[in-house]
């Protein structure tokens, strides 16, 4: 191996498990997300010499989760396509210190924002980028990113504020 393969090798030990967790929170499903980073992976590695010139090769390999996450949403097949199963979403949320029904609730909600609210959430909220960061990788404007975030969290306090009155718990 050379330098190049030492520094990606390096890199993919390093990084994979939050380019997968990344590509699972924007598709929800363990399968898709394996593919999606495997994808990302194989075309960071074409671009290494580039990614390395850039400021940070994390924010060059995001976009690329990005981007193979919209390649996989703009398939007619996919659009068809769905799991005979609910995803195994309980592997992050038991990260996160989640209980399994704080992890039902939060995955629902999760769901149920539109493709782009979610993007901007992951981004947002677990890459912990700026609003100026997250438009330059989704390539839309600092103001649809403030929209979408202010939309999207919106839409998930409501959510789970409907689960916690059914429930009837007191956070």
């Amino acid at each position: 191996m050379d330098a190049r393969d030492d520094e990606f090798s390096a890199y993919v030990v390093e990084r994979r498990a939050h380019l997968y967790r990344t590509a699972y929170l924007l598709c929800g499903d363990p399968h898709r997300a394996e593919d999606i980073t495997q994808l990302a992976l194989a075309k960071l590695y074409g671009a290494w010499s580039r990614a390395v010139r850039m400021d940070s090769v994390d924010a060059y390999a995001r976009r690329i989760v990005v981007n193979a996450h919209l390649d996989e949403v703009r398939r007619p097949w996919q659009r068809r396509e769905r799991p005979s199963a609910e995803p195994a979403e309980g592997r992050v949320a038991a990260a996160a210190g989640l209980s399994a029904e704080d992890s039902d609730a939060l995955w629902t909600a999760l769901r149920g924002l539109a493709p782009g609210q979610r993007r901007v959430v992951v981004l947002r909220h677990y890459w912990g980028l700026s609003v100026d960061e997250t438009a330059a990788d989704l390539g839309i404007s600092p103001g649809t990113v403030k929209s979408q975030t202010s939309e999207a969290l919106a839409r998930l306090r409501g959510a789970l504020a409907r689960v916690d009155q059914s429930t009837g718990d007191q956070r």
